[in-house]
């Protein structure tokens, strides 16, 4: 057998060469023939001889040229049939070209050029941009020159509108269109201001404003309307009149706080606004003159009165309540119909002085209830004479005596020592039952959003 050179200058042992087995000796009489025409048995085994020797060991040697050395030189044979070498593991891939980056800034000087927001940076925004895609090759000009200009334009507008005073115009009508609601949208509670002169105009939208400033109205009820179609303006009309005077008591439980110049009103659905959603009926307080206002809020009850307002207030309400339920031409027509109102007036307002001399006041208060509790039970006493009068006359003399004891000086006492009104309300006397003294009005207003 042959003995392969050992490595060159031009062939260096490759360290990661799997081991050569031993060559065998010269002096090996086994050793296989040396001829060169010797059958290529390559494809038989990997033990086939080739010219030079195994071709399996040959094939290793081809991978020298794999791991970045040269393969072999001479009369040594290349890679098995003649295949090409194999890329160099040092060469790598060259990558594809890369698009150069585009500038930030130039993005955001156009979004504040088309939204003409901070005219002033966009323009600051743009030029800075230029200038770094000039320095650093990036992309993005088209944007940071459309974003300039359209800057420039929206500060010289905005310089325009400075000057003119077109910019304080616009704000004020956005203030106004902002604080602008319906109708409808009203809640209890609420205090707006009319776009007419006088409730009896129709009203599309109102200016809602602060309840402790002046302002045209206070909401004080709102009343849904069931049903699908509209009831009519006669019946819608009819329910308003009658449910906001019964709920102007529960908003504003002091009749004394609403004096003669605050009238009842109602904003009522039309056929066209009840198609836009328009179902309730919205009671409000508002001035007997068309061109006067309100000032400060005319709501009195559980939110705004303490334990012992309250209290009063629900006692006086209930004797207000009875004496508003006298029949029509009293003493005139109908003498049992009289007799029998004034037993539940001696009832009521007996029934009243005891809850309130029952019940423990403060000591600013105890000495003036006590003394209205004193009156109340003479009133009562009155009224129990009254329903047991004969006739007319009979009837009238202790009529006129128990109503002496309605809101007299006691009553005034009482109310000052609570913190409560003390200006006695200016009754109606033309007045029907039911809308009581004070605050009674027939006004109306129709609803159209």
């Amino acid at each position: 057998m042959s003995i392969p050179p050992p490595p060159g200058p031009h062939q260096p042992q490759d360290p990661y060469q799997p081991p050569q087995p031993p060559n065998p000796s010269p002096q090996d009489p086994f050793a296989p023939s040396q001829d060169p025409y010797a059958q290529d048995t390559y494809a038989q085994g990997p033990f086939a001889q080739g010219p030079y020797g195994p071709q399996e060991y040959q094939g290793y040697q081809g991978y020298q040229g794999y791991q970045g050395a040269p393969g072999p030189q001479g009369p040594y044979p290349q890679a098995p049939y003649g295949a090409a070498p194999y890329p160099l593991w040092g060469q790598g891939y060259s990558p594809y070209g890369r698009p150069a980056a585009i500038n930030g800034l130039a993005v955001a000087a156009l979004v504040l050029g088309i939204l003409c927001f901070l005219p002033a940076v966009g323009l600051v925004l743009g030029l800075v941009a230029l200038a770094q895609i000039r320095k650093r090759g990036e992309r993005g000009k088209g944007m940071a020159v459309a974003g300039a200009i359209l800057s420039s334009a929206g500060l010289a507008l905005w310089v325009l509108a400075l000057a003119t005073g077109g910019a304080s115009d616009f704000w004020q009508g956005f203030k106004e269109g902002a604080g602008a609601r319906s109708g409808f949208s009203l809640a209890k509670g609420d205090c707006f201001d009319m776009p007419g002169e006088t409730f009896e105009e129709d009203v599309y939208d109102v200016d809602e404003v602060a309840c402790s400033g002046e302002h045209d109205a206070e909401v004080f009820a709102t009343v849904p309307l069931p049903g699908s179609s509209f009831p009519g303006d006669d019946h819608v009309t009819q329910l308003a009149d009658d449910k906001c005077f019964r709920l102007r008591d529960s908003y504003a439980m002091d009749p004394w706080a609403l004096t003669d110049k605050v009238d009842v009103y109602y904003l009522t659905p039309t056929s066209e606004s009840w198609n836009h959603g328009d179902r309730e009926i919205t009671c409000v307080f508002g001035p007997v003159d068309d061109k006067g206002t309100l000032t400060g809020s005319l709501r009195a009850d559980e939110t705004t009165l303490d334990a012992y307002q309250l209290a009063f207030l629900k006692a006086m309400a209930a004797v207000d309540e009875v004496l508003y339920r006298e029949p029509e031409d009293s003493a005139e027509g109908d003498l049992a119909a009289d007799l029998t109102w004034a037993g539940e007036a001696r009832d009521v307002i007996g029934a009243q002085a005891d809850a309130l001399g029952a019940r423990t006041w403060s000591a600013k208060a105890r000495g003036p209830v006590a003394a209205l509790v004193k009156d109340m039970r003479k009133a009562s006493g009155e009224w129990a004479a009254a329903a047991k009068a004969t006739d007319v006359d009979g009837f009238y003399e202790h009529y006129e005596t128990a109503y002496g004891y309605v809101d007299d000086r006691y009553t005034v006492t009482a109310r000052q020592a609570l913190g409560l009104a003390t200006t006695p309300p200016a009754y109606d006397e033309g007045s029907d039952s039911g809308d009581g003294g004070g605050a009674g009005s027939d006004g109306e207003s129709g609803l159209d959003v």
